[in-house]
């Protein structure tokens, strides 16, 4: 077992702790890790290439996002539903805690940071979401389709092979077993942090929570297609909630908000920070929280936006570009605005949930520690769902068309869920770092080549959609 562990560890620092270290001309340094020297190109690259599509197309994200389609009792997910099943588990305790972190260590900058690498990050979403759409198959199981990186992958490799699709790829394969290594470590963090919060604001005993939280989630996971209907209704909610509630609390404090945003942007570009050595704080903070929050690059969200069925692919793009947009723009942003909106003596000395509820508690009261408590079991619940959806396909890959292998899998998550509520493993946190980090170095691999593809299939859309419409202007 201290074997195991050590590898875990070994490979953590080598995926998330600074790979580069660059001196800054104020007496600072930049640290780097290797998942963001990737990630942060990629976006570029990929928002050049698509002619800065998330600002271009910004109008198209939200109307096809509001179309609806899909056959009735097909089996297959309309682009509305894979949107919000994504969201389920982008939006999740990272955008509460995450930016609470990125801020306690980088400032009201770390924000502004967090705003660009979103939207570079849109670009990659797109090209996976796209990628997904093209590569996707039937799914024997659950009806409709299924489809993610595994996939494309696998396809990618056949055709170097010659065209041998029937002998499976070990990229593919290995991006399938750091999915549901991912998964389970995820799960053992949620019921971590849902327990937690639950003692923090009623006293409730970690042990009656899990309890709950477990056999809730069973029921659903446990029945055939009860996961989407229940995210269709419960991200929604969730997340609009959250917005009207902070929205409240801008309107409320109205008058501080020039304030706030003069803070983020001045602090941004390190007009304070410069001076004191700690830019490369301000920069790095909000570019992990951007890039690990909407997920963009890491091949999470195109496991469901296979599932879709739509008239063309680049819709479906399009749509889990938006997503990228709802998560950090808005989502993040909002956990932001609770905090910045805070006097600073309020939440000096506290980290964590304790400083959010600190702030919620200056807003609301009492009713704002309870409010957020309830906001952070339904994001981390949402994410769960969500996560064993995506491992559906990944299951799949592996072992088959079988019931047995997505039943033990479920069982499997379900129990480290439990597990987590009643006591935190370090190294399997670290697993599901692990797990992400090796997911997006496989997936980051065939993207690239594979992404002509999807850019191709976005001029047929232009082309197609866009350019009939200004004909009928």
């Amino acid at each position: 077992m201290q074997v195991i562990i050590n590898v875990i560890e070994a490979i953590y620092g080598f995926l998330w702790n600074d790979f580069i270290v660059l001196p800054l001309p104020s007496g600072g340094t930049l640290g780097l890790p290797l998942l963001a020297i990737l990630l942060l190109p990629t976006g570029l690259y990929f928002t050049i290439r698509s002619r800065f599509l998330p600002i271009r197309l910004f109008p198209q994200m939200v109307r096809v996002t509001l179309e609806r389609r899909g056959r009735k009792g097909s089996g297959a997910l309309s682009g509305l539903q894979s949107l919000i099943v994504s969201t389920a588990t982008r939006v999740g305790m990272g955008n509460l805690v995450g930016v609470v972190a990125a801020i306690s260590a980088g400032g009201a900058g770390a924000v502004f940071w967090m705003w660009i690498t979103a939207l570079m990050g849109s670009a990659t979403a797109f090209v996976e979401g796209t990628l997904a759409q093209i590569h996707k198959e039937k799914d024997p199981l659950y009806g409709g389709y299924r489809g993610g990186p595994a996939y494309y992958i696998h396809n990618f490799m056949a055709k170097r092979r010659g065209g041998d699709t029937k002998r499976r790829s070990l990229l593919a394969i290995g991006f399938a077993i750091s999915g549901l290594i991912c998964w389970c470590g995820i799960s053992q963090v949620i019921g971590n942090s849902v327990s937690d919060a639950f003692e923090n604001a009623f006293h409730i005993p970690p042990l009656y929570t899990t309890i709950v939280l477990v056999a809730i989630s069973a029921v659903i996971v446990l029945r055939k297609n009860a996961t989407v209907k229940v995210l269709d209704i419960l991200v929604p909610v969730m997340a609009g909630c959250y917005l009207i509630f902070t929205l409240f609390i801008m309107i409320k404090n109205i008058g501080q908000m020039p304030a706030v945003f003069s803070r983020i942007f001045s602090e941004a570009f390190g007009l304070r920070q410069v001076a004191a050595g700690g830019f490369g704080a301000v920069l790095m903070n909000g570019v992990k929280r951007g890039l690990f929050s909407n997920e963009a690059g890491s091949g999470s969200a195109p496991c469901a936006a296979a599932a879709a069925e739509t008239d063309h692919p680049v819709k479906v793009g399009l749509m889990q570009a938006f997503g990228v947009f709802i998560d950090t723009i808005v989502i993040c942003s909002c956990t932001a605005m609770i905090m910045l909106l805070a006097p600073e003596n309020v939440t000096e000395g506290l980290v964590g949930m304790d400083l959010l509820q600190a702030a919620m508690q200056y807003h609301s009261g009492s009713f704002g520690v309870v409010f957020i408590a309830a906001t952070l079991w339904l994001f981390s619940f949402s994410t769960f769902i969500g996560i064993l959806f995506y491992a559906r396909s990944n299951v799949s890959y592996l072992f088959g068309d079988k019931w047995l292998p997505q039943t033990a899998y479920k069982v499997l998550a379900l129990i480290m869920l439990f597990i987590g509520g009643l006591a935190a493993y370090t190294f399997v946190w670290d697993l599901g770092d692990v797990g992400i980090g090796l997911m997006t170095l496989f997936n980051l691999a065939v993207i690239f080549p594979l992404s002509k593809q999807a850019l191709d299939s976005l001029h047929d859309y232009e082309e197609k959609y866009l350019g009939r419409r200004k004909k009928e202007k």
